[in-house]
This record gives structure tokens, C-alpha cells and sequence, in this order.
């Protein structure tokens, strides 16, 4: 069975105008070089619906037109695209220790980064620290900075009082904070905030190997460990956003998933046997030297993910696992070879289109970029409740 494409279909009616302009660039942008009449077939709008849509788009800049497609007879039909610099949002990154900002344009390009390390993440040092950041980003814009749609801002999990809290993996001093408010206040944008391991599903949604896919899991590696869910093409958050705490998961002999198969757990190796673990390059060097750090890390993490593998598996049925975050490309490439796949499994079938592990396509930026998604993502979705 094929998995699930874009279903939606728009409305003709008048106070579905936001819905059906989304339902639009939508279809627009998951099939570049789209045409009119593809478009009203597709959404089950009229043609005279979708061409006012389209001349409003193009008038805002938020499409461009792509050529014509030949075919047959008569006036080949214009084909259309995202305009990429019709609108750009900021992906803001909070981890423990360090604060990151990148802008994105509409088509999921990077357009400009900066991070900052942090000693403290308190919200005064992030105050501090983002201010800056956020100066030069709309800088490198220049007359373009008044496109900017607004923030994403991602945090590790879980948010509020739930009984799972880790300051190994959690910034400091944010309990009471709304951050969403702060965010907002700070950067004079509309923002949205979300756990890191969803937006890292959306950046890969966005611009990585999940763009065709309406089904999909990723396990994000930040400090601790997160999983994103994209279920029937949208985003699984839970009651207060807080789906996917994968990390807290125990596993055979009772220990947590994260104490065994996290950044935060392969430093700590690290650490120990005396060797540097204060960021990715440091990681890499050791993944590269085939430090026994490295090694026993993998020994533990393989078995304990292919546990947290099967239980995602069995119970969202997705088209692939992803696996990546502020881990070197060459560790998850190792873990992913070391991971004893479980024969249980809805997954373990016949004539799959995809393996059932892959590694993400953002590397360590995949929060950030997805941070961004998840504004760009918010144009692209058609909501009644928008209209």
C-alpha cells in the first residue's frame, strides 16, 4: 500500500479564503512546476477560485511563475513555484549551554546563522545573548527583514511540571517562565514554541529525505534523546506538547533510554577516560580515533534503541525512523549499522520503499532549521479556524 498523500480539499466558499489560499501554496509547494487546472483538481476548487488565488500570491511575492510545460496543443499552461524570498522565518535554538538563531526562506533555505555559547541558559543570559543574534539576522536581510513571517523557538522537554525534569538536559532557571510571552516580547514577533525533537520532524519535512512522506518518526539526539511523530502528514504534540519523551523510556535491565544512547551519556564516557567532549568536533575526533569511549557507547545504545525502535514501530506504523542531531554524521551512521533491527515489527516487511533507519539530512542544525519550519510549515497548512 502506497503511504498517504496530501488529502485535503478546499472550499468554495467565501469565509474559507485563508484555508483554500494555504490548501493552495501547499500543493504549490510539495509539487514544484504545478499548474492551474493540477491545482483545482487536486484541492477540488474551481479553476476561477485557484487563478484569483494565484494572482494574489504572485502579487505578495510569495510565488513565482516557473515556465510553461508543453503539451499537445494550444498555449502551454504556466507552471508555478515558492518564491523562496517571499517570506522568511528565524529558528531559535535553546539548548543547556548554548543559544543558536538561523533564518530560513520560504523554499527551507539557510539564509543566515549565528550561536552563541552559553555558560548558564537562564532566561538573562539568553536575554543577553539574543538580542545580538537577532540584530544581525535581520541585518543580513537587509530591506527584506519586513518579510519575516516570525519565530519558531524549540527548547528541550518535557514542558511544565510533569516529575521527569533533567537539568542535565534542560536549560536552567525557565520553571514559571511563559516562554512563549518572553520570546515574543523580545523579538517583536509572532513566535511558536516546541520541543526540539518535533521540530527536528519538521525540518526534515521541510528540506530532507522526509519531504514526500505523510508518515514518519524521528529520533533526535540533542543533549538527551526526543522523538518527533508526523502522523497523516501533521505533527503528533499531545495534550501540552509533550509527546515523544522517548528519553524516559526504561529498557531492558531498567535503565533510562537517554542514561544509555544520549549525547549527554557519550560525553560522560568521555569524560571519564580523561579525553575532551566539549562539542561536536570534540565528538567527532573520538568517533574518528575510534576511541573506546566511542566503542562502548555504541555497545550500549545499539541494543537499547532497537528496543525504542520497535515500540515506535509497532505503534505509528511509519514509513522510516530517522536518526540525527548534534551528533557527528559518522556516529549515526555507526549506530544506525549497529542497531539490531527486531524481526517483531510492523516494519519488518516485504518490499519496502524505504530502510527502516535513516540518518536526517540537517546535521547538527536540524533543531534550528526546524525551529523555522515549524513558521514556514504554518503557511503551508490549511485551518478553517484561520479563515
Amino acid at each position: 500500500m502506497p503511504p498517504a498523500t496530501l488529502t485535503a480539499r478546499g472550499s468554495n466558499a467565501g469565509r474559507s479564503r485563508a484555508y483554500n489560499r494555504a490548501l493552495v501554496l501547499r500543493h504549490i509547494r510539495d509539487r514544484p512546476g504545478i499548474g492551474r487546472a493540477e491545482i483545482a483538481r487536486a484541492a477540488r476548487l474551481s479553476v476561477q477560485a485557484v487563478s484569483n488565488i494565484i494572482a494574489e500570491l504572485l502579487a505578495d511575492g510569495l510565488v513565482a511563475e516557473a515556465g510553461r510545460r508543453l503539451q499537445g496543443r494550444g498555449l502551454p499552461p504556466v507552471q508555478y513555484r515558492i518564491a523562496p524570498a517571499g517570506g522568511f522565518a528565524f529558528g531559535v535554538e535553546l539548548r543547556p549551554r548554548g543559544l543558536a538563531l538561523a533564518l530560513v526562506d520560504l523554499a527551507g533555505g539557510l539564509v543566515w546563522e549565528g550561536r552563541e555559547r552559553l555558560a548558564e541558559a537562564d532566561p538573562g543570559s539568553v536575554a543577553r545573548a539574543l538580542a545580538p543574534l537577532a540584530a544581525a539576522g535581520r541585518a543580513a536581510l537587509g530591506p527584506s527583514a519586513g518579510r519575516i513571517l516570525g519565530a519558531g523557538v524549540v527548547m528541550p522537554g518535557p514542558f511544565g511540571a510533569t516529575g521527569l525534569a533533567d537539568p542535565a538536559t534542560e536549560p536552567a532557571g525557565w520553571a514559571g517562565t511563559p516562554a512563549l510571552a518572553w520570546f515574543e516580547a523580545r523579538l517583536g514577533l509572532p513566535c511558536i514554541v516546541e520541543n526540539d525533537a518535533n521540530a527536528a520532524a519538521l525540518a526534515e519535512r521541510l528540506r530532507g529525505g522526509a519531504r514526500v512522506l505523510a508518515d514518519f518518526a524521528f529520533l533526535y539526539f540533542g543533549a538527551g534523546l526526543g522523538l518527533g511523530v508526523v502522523a497523516g502528514d501533521r505533527l503528533l504534540r499531545g495534550a501540552r506538547g509533550n509527546a515523544g519523551e522517548i528519553g524516559h523510556l526504561r529498557v531492558e535491565g531498567g535503565a533510562r533510554l537517554e542514561a544509555l544512547a544520549s549525547r549527554v551519556a557519550l560525553e560522560a564516557r568521555l569524560l571519564a577516560a580523561g579525553l575532551p567532549a566539549a562539542g561536536i568536533d570534540d565528538l567527532a575526533a573520538a568517533v574518528a580515533a575510534r576511541a573506546a569511549p566511542v566503542e562502548d557507547w555504541l555497545a550500549a545504545a545499539a541494543p537499547a534503541l532497537a528496543e525504542a525502535v520497535a515500540i515506535v514501530e509497532n505503534l505509528f506504523d511509519p514509513e522510516t525512523v530517522f536518526l540525527g542531531g548534534v551528533l557527528p554524521d559518522a556516529l549515526i551512521d555507526l549506530l544506525i549499522a549497529r542497531i539490531p533491527l527486531p524481526a517483531a515489527s510492523l516494519a519488518n516487511r516485504p518490499a519496502r520503499s524505504l530502510p527502516r533507519l535513516l540518518r536526517g539530512a540537517a546535521g547538527r542544525r536540524t533543531a534550528v532549521l526546524g525551529a523555522a519550519a515549524l513558521v514556514i510549515e504554518e503557511a503551508f497548512t490549511p485551518r478553517l479556524d484561520a479563515a
